[in-house]
């Protein structure tokens, strides 16, 4: 069957025609635009388009059947076009702090963990999403990194954590979501079109409607894709996760500064704060006697002076085959105030969610 298939581009649809056979198209691939324009050419009015994008992306629909203001005619005209390729609750474990960790079967068989981390004195309840399953950058402190990259996440599964997460976040909290980031399994900027293709669904009215600072995008360094998030005007904010503040350091714990070192990096992400003022944040794990040192603080405070940056430093969660261990608490007082003495914003986050594996780092579909 002949039909013309639209996908949601980064600044503007576009259309092109394919040829597939009956029920390949994942419904929540579509644009609003050609859902729209498809059923114009089915004799429908417009505005059936933006009540089937608010059950998608508002209301989580896992089937036509729910979208009972449509006509039956119409959904099943629409179940003889789309699919649902939804995701499925696999496994969920909760922490002694509260963090709760979730594995979600895909449809393809692919697993990959999501992480809902509540603050409750801050009101803030945060999803820790992943882009990818797998990740193909290899840092050696990184179980995530371990794994083989099997694909890109599509957009609509990346939307399906949030909105899964959300329902556990009600369940538990009762409370909504209020933060997003892109920390979870995978590298965002090597995921580029579904990344923001979902930041588009939680920003836009007809999805979730979420103010863009409150997402962040965490990225291990890719200049290239960091000057494409400045020139697409992304309003939300970026992590670097740095982890060490000189080249030969960080060449031995992430392969990716080779091709993309600090100098690269740095001059990216200053062409991205000159044209977006968005904010900057640096994840740096403390590793013991490698990068938690007084001189290391100094080089760190060198990496800060072109734009405004806040620091956030991390306590280190052991994984196997791993050759290192977690700074020691005064080790990492006393490099957080030798950066602050210089006046810049320092955070001292501490592990959450490690005793289930759910803490920075540890991601890795492990039982």
């Amino acid at each position: 069957m002949a039909a013309t298939t639209v996908f949601s581009n980064l600044k503007t649809p576009y259309h092109y025609n394919i040829s597939f056979s009956m029920k390949q198209q994942d419904i929540r691939e579509a644009s609003l635009p050609g859902l729209s324009e498809l059923l114009s050419s089915w004799g429908q009015p417009s505005f059936r388009a933006k009540q089937i994008y608010a059950w998608l992306w508002q209301h989580n629909a896992q089937s036509f059947e729910e979208m009972t203001n449509l006509p039956i005619v119409l959904r099943e005209k629409l179940n003889e076009y789309f699919i649902f390729l939804n995701i499925a609750l696999d496994k969920q474990q909760i922490s002694e702090d509260g963090t709760i960790k979730a594995r979600f079967r895909l449809h393809d068989g692919f697993n990959i963990e999501s992480v809902l981390i509540p603050v409750l004195d801050e009101n803030r309840f945060t999803v820790c999403v992943s882009s990818q399953v797998g990740c193909s950058l290899t840092c050696s402190f990184c179980a995530t990194g371990k794994m083989k990259r099997e694909r890109n996440l599509t957009a609509g599964e990346i939307v399906s954590q949030v909105n899964a997460i959300n329902n556990l976040c009600l369940e538990h909290f009762n409370k909504k979501l209020t933060n997003v980031v892109y920390m979870g399994m995978g590298e965002p900027l090597l995921a580029y079109k579904p990344v923001m293709d979902s930041i588009e669904k939680l920003t836009s009215p007809t999805g979730w409607n979420m103010a863009a600072r409150r997402i962040t995008i965490s990225t291990a360094g890719i200049g290239k894709m960091i000057r494409q998030l400045a020139d697409d005007g992304t309003k939300t904010n970026l992590a670097l996760s740095l982890h060490a503040a000189d080249d030969e350091k960080r060449n031995q714990i992430m392969p990716i500064n080779e091709s993309n070192n600090l100098k690269a990096i740095l001059e990216a992400i200053s062409y991205y704060y000159e044209k977006t003022g968005n904010r900057i944040s640096y994840e740096y794990i403390a590793f013991q006697g490698f990068n938690d040192s007084v001189a290391d603080a100094l080089n760190l405070v060198k990496l800060c002076r072109n734009f405004p940056v806040r620091i956030n430093i991390i306590e280190y969660n052991p994984i196997p085959d791993a050759p290192f261990e977690k700074a020691s608490g005064n080790k990492i007082d006393i490099f957080a105030k030798t950066v602050r003495e210089k006046g810049i914003m320092v955070t001292v986050r501490r592990s959450r969610g490690k005793d289930i594996d759910a803490a920075c780092g540890q991601l890795a579909n492990q039982e």
